[in-house]
Protein backbone atom coordinates (compact mmCIF):
# COMPACT_ATOMS: atom_id res chain seq x y z
CA UNK A 1 0.00 0.00 0.00
CA UNK A 2 1.58 3.78 -0.87
CA UNK A 3 0.38 6.29 0.75
CA UNK A 4 0.57 10.41 -0.05
CA UNK A 5 -0.13 13.29 2.20
CA UNK A 6 -2.33 16.09 1.36
CA UNK A 7 -3.36 19.66 2.65
CA UNK A 8 -6.59 21.14 2.40
CA UNK A 9 -6.58 25.24 2.19
CA UNK A 10 -9.60 26.59 2.88
CA UNK A 11 -10.50 29.42 0.08
CA UNK A 12 -13.79 30.14 2.04
CA UNK A 13 -15.29 28.99 5.19
CA UNK A 14 -15.78 25.15 5.39
CA UNK A 15 -18.82 23.75 7.64
CA UNK A 16 -17.90 20.00 7.49
CA UNK A 17 -20.93 19.69 10.43
CA UNK A 18 -22.17 16.91 12.66
CA UNK A 19 -25.89 17.95 12.42
CA UNK A 20 -27.87 19.57 15.18
CA UNK A 21 -26.57 19.79 19.03
CA UNK A 22 -28.62 20.65 21.99
CA UNK A 23 -25.67 23.71 22.70
CA UNK A 24 -25.60 27.19 22.04
CA UNK A 25 -23.97 26.44 18.55
CA UNK A 26 -26.81 24.64 16.60
CA UNK A 27 -25.20 23.32 13.60
CA UNK A 28 -20.87 23.03 15.03
CA UNK A 29 -18.31 21.28 12.94
CA UNK A 30 -16.72 17.73 13.75
CA UNK A 31 -13.90 17.21 16.31
CA UNK A 32 -12.55 14.81 17.18
CA UNK A 33 -14.09 12.89 20.48
CA UNK A 34 -11.16 12.98 22.49
CA UNK A 35 -9.19 16.17 21.39
CA UNK A 36 -11.46 18.12 19.96
CA UNK A 37 -9.57 18.92 17.02
CA UNK A 38 -11.37 20.37 14.36
CA UNK A 39 -11.40 18.21 10.65
CA UNK A 40 -13.08 17.42 7.52
CA UNK A 41 -14.35 13.66 7.34
CA UNK A 42 -12.60 11.65 4.98
CA UNK A 43 -15.70 10.38 3.44
CA UNK A 44 -16.63 13.67 2.52
CA UNK A 45 -13.21 14.44 0.96
CA UNK A 46 -13.40 11.00 -0.80
CA UNK A 47 -17.15 11.30 -2.14
CA UNK A 48 -16.43 15.03 -3.91
CA UNK A 49 -13.10 13.68 -5.72
CA UNK A 50 -15.78 10.85 -6.84
CA UNK A 51 -17.94 13.28 -8.06
CA UNK A 52 -15.13 15.34 -9.49
CA UNK A 53 -14.26 12.16 -11.71
CA UNK A 54 -17.79 11.58 -12.83
CA UNK A 55 -17.29 12.36 -16.22
CA UNK A 56 -13.87 10.27 -16.29
CA UNK A 57 -14.33 7.07 -17.71
CA UNK A 58 -16.33 4.34 -15.74
CA UNK A 59 -14.09 1.93 -15.57
CA UNK A 60 -11.53 3.96 -13.96
CA UNK A 61 -13.38 5.93 -11.77
CA UNK A 62 -15.17 2.40 -10.75
CA UNK A 63 -11.43 0.87 -10.10
CA UNK A 64 -10.14 4.04 -7.92
CA UNK A 65 -13.26 4.51 -6.00
CA UNK A 66 -15.61 1.45 -6.00
CA UNK A 67 -18.76 0.60 -7.75
CA UNK A 68 -22.00 2.18 -7.12
CA UNK A 69 -23.68 1.20 -3.64
CA UNK A 70 -25.98 -1.32 -5.82
CA UNK A 71 -23.00 -3.37 -6.60
CA UNK A 72 -20.79 -2.44 -3.62
CA UNK A 73 -20.21 -5.90 -2.81
CA UNK A 74 -18.44 -6.87 -5.76
CA UNK A 75 -14.98 -5.47 -4.80
CA UNK A 76 -13.30 -2.61 -2.84
CA UNK A 77 -12.18 1.21 -4.39
CA UNK A 78 -8.31 1.16 -4.50
CA UNK A 79 -8.61 4.41 -2.75
CA UNK A 80 -8.56 5.10 0.78
CA UNK A 81 -9.19 8.76 2.12
CA UNK A 82 -8.26 9.65 5.49
CA UNK A 83 -10.10 12.10 7.75
CA UNK A 84 -7.86 15.84 7.25
CA UNK A 85 -6.58 17.04 10.58
CA UNK A 86 -6.84 20.76 11.31
CA UNK A 87 -3.00 22.21 11.30
CA UNK A 88 -2.59 25.77 11.26
CA UNK A 89 -5.95 27.94 12.35
CA UNK A 90 -5.95 31.84 11.40
CA UNK A 91 -6.40 34.57 14.30
CA UNK A 92 -6.40 37.83 13.60
CA UNK A 93 -3.37 40.28 15.18
CA UNK A 94 -3.47 43.14 15.89
CA UNK A 95 -0.35 43.46 14.02
CA UNK A 96 0.37 41.74 10.62
CA UNK A 97 -3.07 41.34 10.04
CA UNK A 98 -3.75 37.59 11.03
CA UNK A 99 -1.40 34.96 11.85
CA UNK A 100 -2.08 31.16 11.21
CA UNK A 101 -1.67 29.45 14.71
CA UNK A 102 -0.42 25.99 14.97
CA UNK A 103 1.10 23.91 18.07
CA UNK A 104 4.05 21.53 18.90
CA UNK A 105 0.37 18.54 19.24
CA UNK A 106 -0.84 19.78 15.97
CA UNK A 107 3.03 19.50 14.31
CA UNK A 108 3.49 16.15 15.90
CA UNK A 109 0.06 14.96 14.45
CA UNK A 110 1.36 16.25 11.06
CA UNK A 111 4.63 14.34 11.44
CA UNK A 112 3.13 11.06 11.56
CA UNK A 113 1.49 11.71 8.33
CA UNK A 114 4.26 13.31 6.41
CA UNK A 115 7.25 11.33 7.94
CA UNK A 116 10.78 12.42 7.16
CA UNK A 117 13.10 14.08 9.59
CA UNK A 118 10.89 16.73 10.93
CA UNK A 119 11.38 18.25 14.35
CA UNK A 120 9.20 19.54 16.29
CA UNK A 121 9.96 22.87 18.45
CA UNK A 122 9.32 22.84 22.44
CA UNK A 123 8.16 26.13 24.40
CA UNK A 124 7.41 27.00 27.55
CA UNK A 125 3.40 27.43 28.44
CA UNK A 126 2.00 30.27 27.44
CA UNK A 127 4.39 31.42 24.68
CA UNK A 128 4.98 31.23 21.27
CA UNK A 129 7.42 30.78 18.47
CA UNK A 130 7.48 32.51 15.35
CA UNK A 131 9.63 32.79 12.25
CA UNK A 132 12.55 35.75 11.50
CA UNK A 133 10.93 38.44 10.35
CA UNK A 134 7.07 37.63 11.84
CA UNK A 135 4.93 40.14 11.04
CA UNK A 136 3.05 39.80 13.78
CA UNK A 137 5.44 41.07 16.51
CA UNK A 138 5.50 43.86 18.23
CA UNK A 139 8.47 43.71 20.27
CA UNK A 140 8.83 40.93 22.22
CA UNK A 141 4.95 39.97 21.85
CA UNK A 142 2.62 38.24 19.41
CA UNK A 143 -0.64 40.00 19.47
CA UNK A 144 -3.56 37.50 18.67
CA UNK A 145 -6.76 39.39 19.22
CA UNK A 146 -7.27 39.41 23.41
CA UNK A 147 -4.22 37.33 23.98
CA UNK A 148 -0.70 38.54 24.50
CA UNK A 149 1.63 35.88 24.42
CA UNK A 150 5.94 36.30 24.67
CA UNK A 151 7.70 35.53 21.40
CA UNK A 152 10.79 34.71 20.17
CA UNK A 153 12.21 34.11 16.67
CA UNK A 154 13.09 30.43 16.48
CA UNK A 155 14.94 28.74 13.48
CA UNK A 156 12.26 25.30 14.05
CA UNK A 157 9.18 27.67 13.07
CA UNK A 158 11.27 29.53 10.59
CA UNK A 159 11.85 26.06 8.83
CA UNK A 160 7.94 24.63 9.36
CA UNK A 161 6.93 28.34 7.95
CA UNK A 162 8.92 27.68 4.73
CA UNK A 163 7.66 24.55 4.34
CA UNK A 164 4.05 25.35 4.72
CA UNK A 165 4.67 28.75 2.79
CA UNK A 166 6.09 26.50 -0.31
CA UNK A 167 2.65 24.92 -0.82
CA UNK A 168 0.08 27.56 0.27
CA UNK A 169 1.53 30.35 -1.60
CA UNK A 170 4.49 29.27 -3.71
CA UNK A 171 6.97 32.47 -4.24
CA UNK A 172 5.57 34.77 -1.58
CA UNK A 173 6.43 35.11 1.96
CA UNK A 174 2.95 35.35 3.46
CA UNK A 175 2.93 32.35 5.37
CA UNK A 176 6.66 33.05 6.86
CA UNK A 177 5.38 36.05 8.04
CA UNK A 178 2.72 34.66 10.11
CA UNK A 179 3.56 31.25 11.03
CA UNK A 180 3.16 30.70 14.75
CA UNK A 181 3.59 28.08 17.17
CA UNK A 182 2.18 28.39 20.66
CA UNK A 183 1.31 25.79 23.36
CA UNK A 184 -1.08 23.09 22.94
CA UNK A 185 -3.37 24.66 25.93
CA UNK A 186 -3.52 27.98 24.33
CA UNK A 187 -4.16 26.29 21.13
CA UNK A 188 -7.09 24.41 22.36
CA UNK A 189 -7.87 27.72 23.34
CA UNK A 190 -7.92 29.01 19.96
CA UNK A 191 -9.74 25.93 18.44
CA UNK A 192 -12.45 26.06 20.52
CA UNK A 193 -13.09 29.95 20.34
CA UNK A 194 -11.60 31.15 16.71
CA UNK A 195 -13.88 29.85 14.63
CA UNK A 196 -16.20 31.61 12.78
CA UNK A 197 -20.05 31.63 13.54
CA UNK A 198 -23.00 33.25 11.34
CA UNK A 199 -26.59 33.66 12.18
CA UNK A 200 -28.51 32.03 9.74
CA UNK A 201 -32.68 33.12 9.23
CA UNK A 202 -35.27 31.22 7.48
CA UNK A 203 -37.71 33.40 5.26
CA UNK A 204 -41.18 32.75 4.55
CA UNK A 205 -43.44 33.67 1.90
CA UNK A 206 -44.30 37.08 3.05
CA UNK A 207 -40.44 37.76 2.95
CA UNK A 208 -40.30 37.71 7.26
CA UNK A 209 -38.44 35.63 9.38
CA UNK A 210 -40.34 32.27 10.46
CA UNK A 211 -40.86 31.48 13.93
CA UNK A 212 -37.77 30.05 15.10
CA UNK A 213 -36.15 29.82 12.40
CA UNK A 214 -32.80 31.53 13.70
CA UNK A 215 -29.82 29.42 14.15
CA UNK A 216 -25.89 29.47 14.53
CA UNK A 217 -23.31 27.89 11.83
CA UNK A 218 -20.02 27.04 13.03
CA UNK A 219 -17.43 26.92 10.31
CA UNK A 220 -13.59 26.62 9.64
CA UNK A 221 -12.69 30.33 8.79
CA UNK A 222 -11.24 31.15 5.08
CA UNK A 223 -7.33 30.15 5.39
CA UNK A 224 -7.38 27.43 7.80
CA UNK A 225 -5.03 24.28 6.82
CA UNK A 226 -5.57 21.36 7.84
CA UNK A 227 -3.53 17.89 6.91
CA UNK A 228 -4.60 14.29 5.96
CA UNK A 229 -3.43 10.76 4.36
CA UNK A 230 -4.89 9.38 1.54
CA UNK A 231 -3.79 5.53 0.60
CA UNK A 232 -3.82 3.09 -2.20
CA UNK A 233 -3.89 -0.79 -3.42
CA UNK A 234 -3.51 -1.34 -7.19
CA UNK A 235 -6.78 -2.19 -8.66
CA UNK A 236 -9.05 -4.89 -7.33
CA UNK A 237 -11.73 -4.27 -10.62
CA UNK A 238 -10.48 -6.57 -12.83
CA UNK A 239 -11.56 -5.08 -15.95
CA UNK A 240 -8.69 -2.37 -15.07
CA UNK A 241 -5.04 -2.55 -14.24
CA UNK A 242 -3.74 0.28 -11.89
CA UNK A 243 -0.97 0.39 -9.53
CA UNK A 244 -1.17 2.09 -5.98
CA UNK A 245 1.21 4.95 -7.76
CA UNK A 246 -1.17 5.54 -10.28
CA UNK A 247 -4.11 5.56 -8.09
CA UNK A 248 -2.64 8.27 -6.06
CA UNK A 249 -2.27 10.07 -9.38
CA UNK A 250 -5.54 9.87 -10.70
CA UNK A 251 -7.26 11.41 -7.32
CA UNK A 252 -4.79 13.34 -5.37
CA UNK A 253 -3.58 16.19 -7.59
CA UNK A 254 -3.32 19.83 -6.73
CA UNK A 255 -7.12 20.89 -7.37
CA UNK A 256 -9.86 23.19 -6.04
CA UNK A 257 -13.00 21.14 -4.58
CA UNK A 258 -16.38 22.07 -2.71
CA UNK A 259 -16.24 20.42 0.29
CA UNK A 260 -18.67 20.04 3.27
CA UNK A 261 -21.73 21.68 3.29
CA UNK A 262 -23.46 25.05 2.24
CA UNK A 263 -22.14 25.33 -0.96
CA UNK A 264 -25.28 27.45 -2.69
CA UNK A 265 -24.06 30.59 -0.03
CA UNK A 266 -20.06 30.11 -0.99
CA UNK A 267 -19.00 27.66 1.66
CA UNK A 268 -16.17 24.85 1.39
CA UNK A 269 -14.29 26.23 -1.38
CA UNK A 270 -10.80 24.80 -0.44
CA UNK A 271 -7.40 23.65 -2.64
CA UNK A 272 -6.56 20.03 -2.41
CA UNK A 273 -2.71 20.24 -2.55
CA UNK A 274 -0.20 16.80 -2.34
CA UNK A 275 1.96 16.83 -0.13
CA UNK A 276 5.84 15.15 -0.08
CA UNK A 277 6.09 12.20 1.66
CA UNK A 278 9.45 12.80 3.22
CA UNK A 279 11.20 16.07 4.32
CA UNK A 280 13.42 17.39 6.43
CA UNK A 281 12.54 20.15 8.86
CA UNK A 282 15.63 20.93 11.68
CA UNK A 283 16.97 23.46 13.41
CA UNK A 284 20.34 24.28 11.57
CA UNK A 285 21.47 26.80 14.22
CA UNK A 286 20.51 27.82 17.89
CA UNK A 287 16.84 29.91 18.16
CA UNK A 288 17.91 33.39 16.98
CA UNK A 289 17.46 36.49 18.96
CA UNK A 290 14.15 38.38 18.74
CA UNK A 291 14.25 41.32 16.19
CA UNK A 292 14.85 44.46 18.30
CA UNK A 293 11.74 46.38 19.98
CA UNK A 294 10.22 49.37 17.83
CA UNK A 295 9.90 52.44 19.58
CA UNK A 296 7.08 51.56 22.67
CA UNK A 297 3.50 52.59 21.42
CA UNK A 298 2.17 52.21 24.97
CA UNK A 299 -1.12 50.17 23.44
CA UNK A 300 0.69 46.89 24.12
CA UNK A 301 0.79 45.38 27.25
CA UNK A 302 0.88 41.24 27.57
CA UNK A 303 -1.97 39.91 28.77
CA UNK A 304 -4.20 43.27 27.80
CA UNK A 305 -7.78 42.15 26.63
CA UNK A 306 -9.16 44.08 24.00
CA UNK A 307 -12.93 43.98 23.06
Amino acid sequence: MKTQPFLLHALSPIHAGTGHAVDVIDLPIARQRATGIPFVPGASIKGVLRERHRADSADAQRAVFGPDAANASEHAGALVVGDALLLALPVRSFKGTFAWVTSPLLLELARRDLGGDLEIPALDATSALVARGSACVHGEVLLLEDLDLPARADALATGWASWLGARLYPGKDLVEKRLAIVDDETMTFLWETRTQLDARVSIDATGTVKDGALWLEESLPAESVLIGLAAAEPSWFNRVAMTDTAVLAYAITDRVLQVGGKASVGRGRCRLIPAPATSRIAASSSPSPPSPPPSPRGDVRQGARRG
